[in-house]
């Protein structure tokens, strides 16, 4: 599988996300008349690269080639190529775009790629190629995007960020614990069970009412599909806390080349005094350190609490290329 081997693997290259998302439009982000692009390149039967596109006007109504998966809902998005392949797979793929433009393909003005992040080797490679093609290339910085990297121990975690979020932590997690009532967290297994799962965590999310305006029914069912993709892919970390039996807080995290991908959340208000979101939160990074994840990504978003929980920033960037 070329995405295992690719200089950007994240769970939103994976086909069956992609997939996924493509059947609703990015939850309904696009047009129904969009049309799917995807371009390969092979040496003799040895796949060298994929293009994952699809044309469609962009956000300034401009025709374009978007990278799949673009752009609201798929945190980071790439070409899929080995290192080694990748500048010669570019230099390809943008002269086969352009002979190809209005012929084979949908008349385009401009590829117009969102979420790649800013270490991408993509970058550089498309830069160059574009230089020497004759092309306008633009790139600028277009979300920020925070991870912390886990050091395999709680308590070296723990040391390693500010001492007054540190005694947060300590202090939430420790109330939870002795609430007086039942209090447990887990992670979503049972494949008798995913679909209520599923419906729990839709509902929690919804408690949110700017999130619940953003749940409109195509978007539901693509957060329903990809999670139950997800799920028999074996990469779904859906997590729960209860409190007195009753599900307080959700995350939904991709489990992924030994990193957890924080997707999204959701909260049920009755229990905001034992802060179930931060003690879930602090259970999963507890959990992942034992569990050997090297990387706790929060993903697109600069939200306060991330940076308080030691997370740092990067960005993920637009890049802009057009034939002169």
């Amino acid at each position: 599988m070329l995405l295992k081997e690719s200089s950007t693997n994240v769970p939103f290259l994976r086909f069956d996300y992609l997939h996924t998302w493509w059947q609703t439009r990015g939850g309904g982000e696009w047009p129904g008349e969009a049309q799917i692009v995807i371009v390969t390149a092979c040496e003799g039967e040895r796949l060298v690269g994929i293009a994952p596109l699809f044309y469609t006007p962009d956000w300034e109504g401009k025709p374009a080639l978007l990278l799949l998966g673009s752009i609201e809902i798929s945190d980071y998005l790439d070409l899929i190529a080995r290192p080694e392949d990748l500048p010669r797979f570019t230099e390809a793929l943008l002269a086969y775009l352009q002979a190809e433009n209005g012929k084979s393909l949908p008349e385009w003005s401009r590829l117009d790629f969102y979420n790649v992040l800013e270490n991408s080797p993509s970058l550089d490679a498309l830069q160059i190629i574009a230089q020497r093609l004759g092309w306008s290339y633009g790139c600028v910085p277009f979300r920020p995007s925070l991870s912390i990297q886990l050091p395999g121990d709680w308590e070296t975690y723990l040391a390693g960020i500010d001492k007054k979020q540190r005694h947060e932590i300590r202090r939430k997690m420790r109330r939870a614990a002795n609430a007086g009532v039942p209090v447990r967290w887990y992670i979503a297994q049972d494949p008798e069970k995913i679909e209520e799962e599923i419906d729990a965590f839709l509902s929690l999310m919804a408690n949110d009412p700017e999130k619940d305006r953003f749940l409109t029914p195509p978007m539901r069912e693509n957060f329903r599909n990809t999670m139950r993709a997800a799920f028999d892919q074996g990469y779904l970390s859906l997590a729960f806390l209860e409190i007195d039996s009753k599900k307080a807080a959700a995350y939904l995290n991709f489990d992924y080349l030994n990193t957890l991908w924080v997707y999204n959340s959701g909260m049920d208000n009755r229990f905001v005094e034992f802060s179930p979101g931060w003690v879930l939160l602090g259970e999963l990074l507890k959990w992942a350190n034992e569990t050997g994840r090297t990387c706790f990504d929060f993903m697109r978003g600069d939200e306060d609490y991330k940076i308080r929980f030691g997370a740092k920033q990067r960005n993920v960037v637009r890049v802009t290329l057009s034939p002169q």
